[in-house]
């Protein structure tokens, strides 16, 4: 027998008052986003497994919560990512929208492995999403929107972390010439940072290593970036530009930080991406970055957008906030009451004489006409 109360492993209960923190930072996330022109999208929970699997691009389908739809008898997977479904919507039921297009989402995703950092499997997601640009332009709104949101949340001590996913592989290919068996070996001792391993691979892969340097806060790190540029003849002059670009209008209570080569968690983004940590939490709580998107021919269209996992927020206290809780007794006016409600109280109305205010949770008591304090 199973205890009624037990959860599977990585799944948990949100319970008042967290739950509502919950829902209070998703909408102070969703109403930032909503003011800069951004339209809530929601998608289903799960889908034909072959269909999202397809646009996950960095997952295979035994990474997977699935099941058996028995309407259809095809395999169904529930969402472990809302971005590839916001994908799927520009792309098929919204593809004669005008662009840019840009939608909002929140809901929970759920994977079939949690890890050290993060054991929970569910997990709530709230982001946005800019179809039809993947410009300077949109890297910039979508940054600033994002730290925008985290801010009317509540988040102070916020660092973002710059990365160009695919650099290596524009430099393979064209002024640091790697072997296509070297490539993979690169990633994986820039990513990381030994240096002795990478020299080690050829002297072709040594060539990277001014990569490495070029890791860490971002303006010392900028210019050991510009430096290796300069030897490569302005090769990445437009990636430079773009970064600078992108950082400028942050604020400078924001730190900002390079990683020009990482790739890990951003195989689905190109040119640009991003992490966003904050002062007193493990692991980030935020991601974003230019991608592509299939349309119905076939073709891709250029996408930007940012994806928040708030959940260690709300853990911490985020979003919580104690209503004016008012206990209404038994034969109380109720048009006194309708009229509280719309000042802002929180009334609870008594259902028996013996109920008690305080054990319920309220912080005031109607006498008569006016609240009071218990």
């Amino acid at each position: 027998m199973i205890p009624p109360g037990l959860l599977p492993e990585g799944l948990s209960d949100r319970l008042p008052p967290q739950a509502e923190a919950s829902a209070r930072l998703a909408r102070r996330v969703l109403d930032t986003v909503a003011a800069h022109g951004y339209e809530r999208v929601m998608p289903p929970l799960a889908e034909f497994e072959d269909t999202l699997v397809g646009r996950l691009k960095s997952m295979r389908a035994q990474d997977l919560v699935r099941a058996v739809d028995p309407v259809s008898q095809r395999s169904l997977a529930l969402r472990p990512d809302v971005t590839a479904q916001v994908g799927r919507i520009a792309a098929t039921r919204l593809a004669s929208a005008p662009r840019p297009l840009r939608l909002s989402y929140a809901g929970p995703v759920i994977r079939l492995r949690a890890n050290q950092l993060r054991p929970e499997r569910e997990r709530l997601q709230v982001g946005a999403e800019l179809i039809g640009s993947d410009s300077t332009a949109a890297a910039v709104e979508i940054v600033n929107v994002a730290i925008e949101a985290l801010q009317a949340a509540g988040v102070t001590g916020l660092t973002i972390d710059f990365t160009l996913p695919d650099l290596i592989d524009s430099l393979a290919a064209g002024p640091l010439p790697l072997a296509l068996s070297e490539i993979e070996a690169v990633r994986a001792e820039l990513d990381g940072k030994d240096a002795g391993a990478l020299a080690a691979i050829s002297p072709a892969a040594a060539a990277y290593l001014p990569l490495m340097e070029a890791t860490g806060p971002f303006h010392p790190a900028m210019e050991k970036l510009e430096a290796l540029n300069a030897q490569l003849g302005g090769a990445i002059d437009s990636r430079i530009a773009g970064l600078r670009a992108i950082a400028k209008p942050i604020g400078w209570d924001i730190t900002l930080t390079l990683d020009p080569t990482e790739r890990h968690g951003f195989e689905y983004q190109n040119w640009f991406g991003f992490s966003i940590f904050a002062d007193g939490f493990i692991g980030e709580i935020g991601r974003g970055g230019s991608y592509a998107i299939t349309r119905a021919d076939g073709s891709d269209e250029p996408a930007m957008g940012f994806s928040l996992y708030p959940d260690p927020l709300i853990d911490a206290g985020f979003g919580m906030e104690s209503p004016r809780r008012l206990f209404l007794p038994l034969h109380h006016d109720e048009s006194r009451a309708a009229q509280l409600r719309g000042e802002g109280w929180h009334t609870v109305a008594a259902l028996t004489p013996q109920e008690n205010g305080e054990a319920l949770r309220c912080t005031h008591w109607l006498d008569g006409d006016s609240p009071r304090a218990y």
